[in-house]
């Protein structure tokens, strides 16, 4: 067809620099968009680890120590009373929980689709003050940029 005289649109240059500036915010807004979707993943875990934390410091206000080791959500159960989902989309089937006899609580990660997050550890681990107050740190071998703030 042809063009009639005064008629714009846009060049192929103009064309070129739109897609260009798709491609840069796409490259950028990918990573990103994964990182939040594996941490929203992983707050079922911080949740989970949370109600365990809040039956070992009541174990602790109560007996005046931390209870002894156990292994498994079975044993955790019969023993703090608390609930561990076990087998469920990011909690390990395999050994989903474990606490030390000093208060640490261990979940071991699976299903995220994030290979350097699955089978890997979140540990949470009390120290007390001379007021018996507990405090509560995150670690463990997942990447710093996952593990939950406080």
């Amino acid at each position: 067809m042809l063009r009639k005289r005064g008629e714009k649109g846009f060049t192929l240059i103009e064309l070129l620099i739109v897609i260009a500036i798709i491609g840069i915010l796409a490259a950028i807004a990918i990573p990103m968009y994964r990182a939040q979707t594996v941490k929203a993943k992983l707050t079922e875990v911080s949740n989970s680890m949370s109600n365990v934390a809040s039956a070992v410091a009541a174990y602790y206000q109560d007996e005046g120590r931390f209870p002894g080791a156990m292994s498994g959500a079975t044993q955790v159960r019969t023993s703090l009373g608390v609930s561990v989902p076990e087998g469920v989309k990011y909690i390990s089937s395999a050994t989903p929980i474990a606490v030390a006899n000093t208060g640490a609580i261990t979940f071991t990660v699976q299903g995220t689709g994030d290979t350097t997050v699955d089978g890997t550890n979140i540990i949470l681990t009390p120290s007390t003050t001379t007021e018996q107050a507990i405090n509560w740190r995150w670690s463990g071998n997942i990447p710093t940029a996952y593990l939950p703030k406080k």
